[in-house]
């Protein structure tokens, strides 16, 4: 069974600076029903995945209830359970159902929470490069420190699904 499914479905969110979050020009990848999930322990074949494409430092939880971004890396988010709807961008932001086998690549600056409860959904995050990563909250004294952090944020070198030919080279674009 191959984990990575090439039938997928591809969404780009586009979420700009609204005054609150600094969101980003480039786009929000979604990879819709792209992961092929074993029954048991998912959640290490997203973590093998990502690592296999310089995507790491994971974690393994929910996604929180409140709006944060990180102003020094890239994210990216792999379904590994359950259902739930994102809001990305702030209140007035786009809405994404997301669901098991899915993933999502977070661009820095953009704004996310969980619309539901954090234990709705469990996934595995990590980072470009096993990048650290900072927690922001659209305070106004984090700008506009956290804008030129997150115009210093390189490009990553390969996309955590496809590696070095996959939608981050496609769909982010300086």
């Amino acid at each position: 069974m191959e984990l990575v499914r090439r039938d997928h479905v591809l969404e780009l969110y586009h979420v700009n600076d609204n005054g609150i979050f600094p969101n980003n020009t480039l786009p929000v990848i979604i990879y819709k029903r792209v992961l092929n999930l074993p029954s048991l322990f998912a959640s290490n074949a997203i973590r093998k995945l990502f690592k296999d494409n310089n995507w790491s430092n994971s974690w393994k939880s929910g996604v929180f209830e409140y709006h944060h971004y990180h102003s020094i890396t890239h994210e990216v988010l792999g379904i590994c359970k359950g259902k739930t709807t994102l809001l990305l961008g702030g209140d007035s932001g786009a809405k994404i159902e997301v669901e098991k086998g899915d993933v999502i690549i977070i661009p820095a600056g953009v704004a996310h929470k969980n619309s539901g409860t954090e234990d709705q959904i469990i996934c595995v995050g990590a980072y470009p490069e096993g990048k650290d990563y900072d927690m922001n909250y659209g305070h106004k004294s984090e700008r506009p420190a956290a804008d030129r952090k997150i115009a210093a944020v390189p490009m990553p070198t390969t996309d955590p699904v496809f590696g070095e030919k996959g939608g981050i080279m496609l769909y982010w674009k300086t």
